[in-house]
């Protein structure tokens, strides 16, 4: 079965739900962007050959100067290396560096495929069910306060933006909790695929989908408060598989595998 892809406009409405500044568009940052999306997107599949520095240079309308400095950033990121007597090559996607924000980013922006949000649910567990288990023994009286507060707002917020944003502070009120600097690092990464999920499928509109969610939320923050680290880990476990569930529904437009 093909994968199928989702909007195009993920990448903004990501940008807007986790209220991350938008960066200044250099010409070097706008070739980056723009090729990065090209990559992801398979305008130029894994092996293939770029085209000529004229080509690109004409293409994006900038100086050999910019897109060699362009290149550069997109070959830090593992996207593309340059290979004598054959040129400027894009890398298999096994060697991306797909934790760099703008790589996840890229794939967002030209719709993540199910494998890639099975992927991201996969990476989930492995570093929430951690974070989840420490903040139910290193928590404190306001942490848990802080969560309970976030789960009222998803309850009561009256659109997708506002009911992503208390999520994501959720989320980051958990990985503080857990006391652990690398868990609070990872931030970023839930941010990202959490507003993904959003853009996709948001349970806002449904009100017992809504309720659903609020309720999965609010039995995290308990179990946390009850210093229960293994009820904190079944409660995080499946709020990150209704999420990709329905995220992946979506996306395949009513099924979900």
């Amino acid at each position: 079965m093909e994968l199928k892809r989702v909007s195009r406009t993920t990448g903004r409405a990501v940008a807007s739900a986790t209220r991350r500044p938008a960066p200044v568009r250099t010409l070097q940052s706008q070739v980056v962007d723009q090729l990065g999306i090209a990559i992801v997107g398979g305008e130029f599949p894994p092996e293939a050959t770029l085209p000529i520095d004229a080509a690109l240079q004409e293409r994006f309308g900038v100086s050999r100067t910019v897109l060699r400095e362009a290149l550069k950033a997109l070959a830090a990121k593992n996207l593309i290396t340059s290979r004598a007597r054959i040129g400027t090559v894009v890398l298999p996607r096994r060697e991306w560096s797909l934790f760099d924000p703008d790589v996840l980013a890229w794939h967002f922006e030209t719709g993540p495929d199910i494998a890639f949000l099975r992927s991201l649910a996969e990476i989930r567990m492995g570093l929430e069910l951690q974070s989840v288990a420490l903040a139910a023994e290193r928590r404190s009286e306001a942490q848990v306060a802080q969560m309970l507060a976030c789960v009222e707002g998803m309850a009561a917020a009256a659109d997708t933006a506002e009911f992503a944003r208390c999520d994501l502070e959720f989320h980051r009120a958990v990985a503080e909790a857990s006391s652990n600097p690398f868990m609070a690092s990872i931030t970023g990464l839930v941010d990202l695929v959490l507003a993904t999920a959003f853009t996709i499928s948001s349970p806002v509109a449904d009100s017992a989908a809504r309720e659903v969610t609020v309720g999965h939320h609010r039995r995290v923050a308990q179990a946390i408060g009850a210093r229960d680290a293994e009820a904190a880990r079944d409660a995080m476990r499946t709020v990150i598989m209704e999420g990709f569930d329905r995220a992946a529904g979506r996306a395949y437009g009513g099924e979900s595998g």
